[in-house]
């Protein structure tokens, strides 16, 4: 049963943040709030919100493990498991975007994230370095998308959700069904994952690396598999290096300002220089402009499974 509400609360996170985002998006479109402040906030904290609130649960319900291990996985699996699949099925010419200036940023921000880690603790100090740096980011961004220095395929004029003709009532629908959903959807999945993570003796930070990781990137892999099969995959580096940067400094700068969130030592011995190596295989495409080719998904597919078995073994 702890495995059944485990799936019952991903796919009503899943479904409530996809809500929450066209809710949002429109209601923002509405007011006469640009286009481009709403791709860069309004959607990345609402495709974000799973994550966000599951390591909001888990901190009060003091399994800090779960968030860490959340964020850490998620990036992990971003990398080696939405661009590794995709690519088995078709190559994905993600060289065709400049994303070098983002890639430094999330480079930075993940340095950044190691060095606070080893603090021992993420408390409210931490919390705020880690939201500073994301709103200079977001500033950063805002800036040169302003000026049009920006790659053009990655449609920050048409934000997504955004229907123009969409009723208020139905948009009043949709903020409600994510904003009821989202904390439904996190208390079930927390709840459960923590039961499973007792009944078979591992700790909640592996059930996050895993389960949990796994489970919060599926959108992103969804979004990169049709993309890879429309040949359209031009932006979808950009993409998951965005999502990587804003899980390490929104959802935990976030998190630890409700509660310290305790780094287990194995973080710091493994599990975040996996997410750091991960990062750093992305060079290749950033800088020397290579294509995500079907032997690359192989390797980053094969690294992401071995690196499932030493977790979990």
């Amino acid at each position: 049963m702890p495995w059944i509400l485990s799936g019952l609360g991903l796919v009503i996170l899943l479904l409530a943040g996809d809500a929450l985002v066209k809710g949002a998006v429109n209601l923002a479109l509405r007011l006469g709030i640009p286009a481009l402040i709403v791709s860069l906030t309004i959607v990345a904290f609402g495709t974000s919100a799973p994550e966000l609130l599951i390591s909001i649960k888990a901190v009060l319900d003091g399994a800090p493990g779960l968030a860490l291990g959340n964020v850490v996985g998620s990036n992990t699996a971003n990398i080696l498991l939405v661009l590794g699949i995709p690519a088995l099925l078709a190559t994905m010419h993600t060289s065709q975007c400049d994303t070098s200036k983002s890639y430094n940023f999330m480079i930075a921000a993940s340095v950044l994230f190691i060095g606070l880690a080893f603090r021992g603790v993420f408390d409210w100090l931490a919390g705020l370095v880690l939201l500073g740096a994301l709103a200079y980011v977001l500033f950063d961004q805002m800036r040169d998308a302003s000026a049009h220095r920006r790659c053009e395929a990655e449609g920050l004029e048409e934000p997504e959700g955004a229907d123009p003709s969409m009723p208020s009532w139905q948009i009043a629908v949709f903020l409600v069904l994510g904003l009821v959903g989202l904390p439904l959807g996190a208390g079930l999945l927390v709840d459960n994952a923590t039961i499973i993570a007792q009944a078979y003796g591992v700790s909640d930070t592996v059930i996050g690396l895993t389960l949990v990781a796994i489970g919060t990137s599926l959108p992103e892999l969804a979004t990169t598999v049709m993309a890879a099969l429309r040949r359209q995959a031009d932006v979808v580096l950009g993409s998951v290096i965005g999502s990587n940067m804003f899980n390490l400094l929104a959802i935990i700068g976030i998190a630890s300002l409700v509660g310290p969130i305790r780094v287990d030592p194995e973080f710091l011995q493994f599990d975040l220089w996996v997410m750091l190596g991960a990062s750093l295989l992305l060079i290749p495409f950033v800088f020397l402009k290579k294509d995500i080719t079907r032997t690359w998904g192989i390797i980053l597919s094969a690294l992401y499974a071995v690196y499932l078995v030493v977790v979990l073994v």
